[in-house]
């Protein structure tokens, strides 16, 4: 499944010629994706990101999630998608990541927003939720340009790299805010 952002922007599902792509992305950018993600510190070789990929790609139905690379003109620049979707309770997370060389160009932004659009309108969920680092200010700016709404902080929430807690804020958007 391909969803189009723009003219350069795409979301390709995430599929297992993707491996050396997301392995060389984190790779190459330890200490600027590893200051907010805790994977980053796991992740030390290929048999690594293969190992996550292929959790995505070869999950049960009921525990499968939508996970796309973000690419701009087929070049892979990042990850995005659900997780932990209730489909009993019709919500999901949305989750994601960005090489740093492609930050503050809106690609995110746009992506959640047409993310949001196929929760809602092709999964029939009801909620969207993210959470973003109380620190992470460039992550915490998505949902509140596309109209989130700040439910609160989930104390100690995460566990970063050096063994450190961080607290997350929660942004939502219902069908109905649409």
């Amino acid at each position: 499944m391909i969803i189009k952002i723009d003219n350069e922007i795409e979301l390709r599902q995430l599929e297992g010629t993707d491996v050396i792509d997301i392995f060389q992305a984190i790779d190459s950018q330890r200490e600027y994706l590893g200051k907010w993600l805790p994977f980053v510190i796991f992740t030390k070789t290929v048999s690594d990101s293969e190992a996550f990929v292929n959790s995505v790609i070869n999950a049960p139905r009921e525990r499968f999630e939508l996970q796309f690379t973000i690419r701009k003109q087929d070049q892979f620049i990042g990850l995005i998608g659900f997780k932990d979707t209730d489909r009993t309770n019709k919500k999901t997370e949305i989750g994601y990541w960005l090489s740093e060389k492609y930050q503050k160009r809106g690609i995110i932004t746009k992506s959640v927003e047409k993310l949001c659009d196929f929760a809602f309108n092709k999964l029939d969920l009801n909620r969207v939720q993210i959470k973003c680092a109380v620190g992470n200010q460039r992550s915490k700016n998505v949902p509140k340009r596309l109209g989130f709404k700040f439910e609160g902080i989930e104390r100690q929430g995460e566990l970063l790299t050096g063994n450190i807690f961080t607290d997350l804020e929660i942004y939502s958007k219902l069908k109905s805010d649409k």
